[in-house]
């Protein structure tokens, strides 16, 4: 009697953190459209943005842009990890967490002094244990960044850049590619180096000058790397949760499936042996 009561005992448990897993799952599943909605709304901008800083990117510019400088040697670069405030997401943190670890590593191979910036809990908690030094932390960029939120967490690294104290900055986020599919992906944010293969200047009627246009775009340009970072990662993260929570839920339905069978099997020997005594206790009085 003792063991189906225990078994029991742990159905009802199974039960409650099923349905708990189930409803997370639920809430990722709503969470994840609308960040993946913001992602495929971002992305038109910055193609577009993108394409008219590499039209107008000319490596003589650099003299003019510090934004565009490029150290002759690299002595001090930053880097900006991106990750969750909350757990529950399967390896999503974790992903993140060594990308910054083997980026941070391969950096200070290099003789490059190092300074690492975190956004999201989970990162901050990571390296504060490990007695990481962290110059800037943020735990206030929730589900749904917007810009002024990458605007804040990238001024300072920004500006200092253009003074010379810093030679690079990267940043570390999940690159969403579908819902199951957000590999950690580590960005070369400054100096700005664009890609060749954008239209040519002639393509744009230019007012003001191309040189003065560049002057408020670079850092709009800089600004927009980081949000989509943001809501890419944001995305990434609902994803990772959605599926984290899925398996769960499966895990509790096939531990349920298994303490049922063990339950019934419980019941049948507890009423068998029941039967028998009922039988020796009737043949007693025969």
């Amino acid at each position: 009697m003792s063991q189906a009561r225990e078994v029991k005992r742990r159905i009802r448990s199974v039960e409650n953190t099923g349905k708990i897993t189930r409803t997370m799952e639920m809430v990722a599943t709503s969470k994840l459209k609308k960040a993946t909605d913001r992602v495929y709304a971002a992305r038109p901008y910055g193609e577009a943005l993108d394409e008219i800083v590499r039209s107008l990117y000319d490596p003589a510019l650099a003299e003019r842009f510090p934004l565009l400088r490029d150290p002759v040697e690299t002595r001090r670069a930053a880097v900006l990890l991106l990750t969750a405030n909350r757990g529950l997401a399967g390896a999503f943190n974790v992903n993140l967490i060594r990308k910054a670890r083997e980026l941070l590593r391969g950096l200070r191979g290099k003789g490059i002094e190092t300074e690492l910036h975190v956004a999201g809990k989970k990162g901050i908690a990571f390296f504060r244990f490990q007695a990481e030094a962290i110059v800037q932390k943020w735990t206030d960029v929730g589900d749904s960044p917007m810009p002024d939120d990458a605007e804040r967490v990238v001024n300072a690294l920004r500006e200092r850049f253009e003074s010379g104290e810093l030679d690079q900055v990267w940043v570390i986020a999940s690159e969403f590619r579908s819902a199951s599919s957000t590999p950690p992906v580590a960005r070369a944010l400054l100096p700005i180096r664009p890609e060749e293969g954008g239209a040519s200047p002639d393509a744009y009627l230019l007012s003001p000058s191309g040189d003065h246009i560049l002057r408020g775009l670079l850092p709009l340009y800089v600004r927009n790397v980081v949000y989509r970072a943001m809501v890419e990662n944001a995305a990434a993260e609902q994803g990772a949760r959605r599926a984290a929570m899925k398996a769960a839920t499966d895990a509790a339905q096939e531990m349920l499936d298994t303490l049922r069978r063990r339950y019934n099997r419980a019941r049948q020997a507890q009423i068998t042996q029941e039967i028998a005594e009922i039988v020796g206790g009737a043949a007693a009085f025969e």
